[in-house]
């Protein structure tokens, strides 16, 4: 009789450096403890210069393996079909100088972007407006407009993005986490078509 092995495909795996892939780095494995011991530890992959940085190794070939391997053992897949591998380089850290211009950039690009905006609404107009319906008088900086509203544009941002440096607010991801995360799911998607070799027809 066979032994049943339950086997889960890892979303994705992210490396420094070319090296041999094991069948537990880029999976998890239920069984009797003898034949997890025995599956966990077998050669699956070597990452070569050829391979570039992305590597995808589907499930498919790892039951193909297996079974030419261990005759007494039958593998049930579920979850993810497929695991991607990234091979990153090690990065040099950024200098001071470099993220400082960064931030000097976007300071001032998204401070051209508000300002923008509050020019194509008439914002000033608007405060000017308020001021003399509240007041009766007429003046050119409502002050007591502009000032809380601008500390307020401030904080809503803070809020909205739900972050204060490395601080979080609460557990609510942020719009722009959600996009990342939504990017990144696309970015797995097409890596896991186009670079599978079980849907390359010329392997």
């Amino acid at each position: 009789m066979k032994d049943l092995v339950y086997l889960r495909m890892k979303k994705k795996l992210i490396l420094n450096s070319m090296q041999k892939i094991v069948l537990k780095d880029i999976a998890y494995l239920s069984s009797t403890q003898e034949v997890k011991k025995r599956l966990e530890s077998l050669p699956i992959y070597k990452i070569t210069k050829n391979d570039k940085n992305i590597v995808v190794i589907d499930s498919f070939l790892i039951i193909e393996y297996i079974n030419k391997e261990f005759l007494d053992v039958e593998i049930q897949v579920i979850g993810p079909t497929h695991t991607i591998i990234q091979i990153e380089k090690q990065k040099r850290s950024s200098s001071i100088l470099f993220a400082s211009v960064v931030w000097v950039i976007l300071f001032i690009g998204s401070a051209m972007t508000i300002m923008n905006f509050h020019y194509d609404v008439s914002m000033q107009e608007v405060q000017q407006k308020l001021h003399f319906l509240i007041t009766g008088e007429k003046t050119e900086f409502p002050l007591w407009i502009q000032i809380p509203y601008s500390i307020g544009l401030g904080v809503g941002m803070l809020l909205f993005f739900n972050h204060w440096f490395n601080k979080r607010f609460n557990e609510e991801p942020s719009p722009l986490e959600i996009e990342i995360y939504n990017y990144q799911q696309n970015l797995d998607q097409y890596l896991g078509h186009y670079e599978n070799k079980v849907n390359d027809s010329s392997h």
